[in-house]
């Protein structure tokens, strides 16, 4: 039988009733009791990282997970980690440029109620993350939900409070749970190691074009930060009309040094820069990488791995267009 460790950071599915609203108090024992079948699935050992709101969720945080997946990696078969939806996505990014080419698997889960609710999503997700993290074709980081099993680095919380709570962007499921059986569709185990990375630098930012914004509060952001991602329109493109001075403050900060990512608010099928003169020119004249295909979530995450490794802008950019983790197909 499979040996996982469980640990817990937290969530909705650790949460209880307060006069204040929802808050994480459960023990991961606790959790478990509401599902005593994962029992015939493994072995479970518990370990509780932190039990919070997955709004307080931070850097420091994942740091502090991969380090405890690390120490525990040769003693289990692999990992449950139980997480608030809100920032789960995030995490799963992560994980998967902190922890790369795991041979074992690395489930994330959660739920949009509380184990003790009479109604609610959270001992299903919980016993499928459980089989998939005790299945001999399992690998990986993922998010397991509402019978969805996805890849760590396309996972996105498109729905606030249904069971349905995410999706794969741009990329199709691994797998899926039905009627108690685990169904694969893409299986990508690669490596017989790990590669484990300790080091995040958190000073990244995401700046949401919207119509009428001042370029000086770009201009701000990059200040305060080593690299910013422009979520821009459609297929990208910054305004170009000559009250705007958006061109002139992203050739300025990257001329200084700074990192800047063009990608889109729309959900699914990525960038193209070279569509329109709105973001052909940018592209044409300015040292500013593209996303493509990723989501905003992984984009994110990649760029506070990679500069947590490097400052070398070349480095820098061979870094980001290299796939990991199936993040970018372009």
């Amino acid at each position: 039988m499979k040996k996982i460790l469980m640990i817990g950071t937290g969530g909705t599915i650790a949460s209880k009733s307060t006069p204040g609203g929802l808050h994480p108090q459960m023990s991961l024992d606790e959790i478990l009791s509401y599902v005593p079948s994962i029992s015939g699935l493994c072995e479970v050992d518990t370990y509780q990282l932190c039990n919070i709101d997955s709004t307080n969720m931070a850097p420091e945080i994942w740091t502090s997970l991969v380090a405890l997946i690390k120490d525990k990696y040769d003693l289990y078969d692999g990992f449950v980690i139980c997480h608030g939806t809100d920032t789960m996505a995030y995490t799963a990014s992560a994980l998967s440029y902190m922890i790369q080419d795991s041979p074992k698997p690395i489930a994330i889960t959660g739920a949009q109620r509380p184990i003790n609710m009479e109604i609610t999503d959270s001992k299903t997700n919980l016993y499928d993350s459980f089989l998939y993290a005790a299945s001999d074709s399992s690998c990986g980081v993922q998010i397991v939900f509402n019978g969805k099993v996805i890849l760590g680095t396309r996972a996105r919380k498109t729905h606030s409070k249904s069971f349905q709570a995410f999706s794969s962007i741009n990329y199709p499921y691994l797998a899926v749970i039905q009627d108690g059986h685990l169904i694969h569709y893409i299986t990508h185990c690669k490596s017989d190691t790990p590669t484990f990375y300790s080091e995040l630098n958190p000073k990244v930012c995401l700046f949401k074009l919207t119509p009428g914004v001042d370029a000086d509060i770009l201009s701000y952001m990059l200040a305060k930060n080593d690299a910013v991602i422009i979520e821009s329109y459609g297929v990208g493109g910054i305004p170009s009309l000559p009250q705007y001075k958006y061109f002139d403050v992203i050739q300025e900060w990257t001329r200084k040094g700074k990192t800047v990512v063009m990608t889109t608010q729309v959900p699914n099928e990525g960038s193209d820069m070279t569509v329109y003169m709105v973001g052909h020119e940018l592209k044409r004249k300015v040292k500013i990488m593209e996303a493509y295909d990723m989501i905003s979530e992984a984009v994110v995450c990649k760029l506070m791995w990679i500069l947590g490794q490097t400052n070398d802008p070349v480095e820098i950019q061979k870094l980001f267009y290299t796939t990991i983790g199936n993040d970018i197909l372009y």
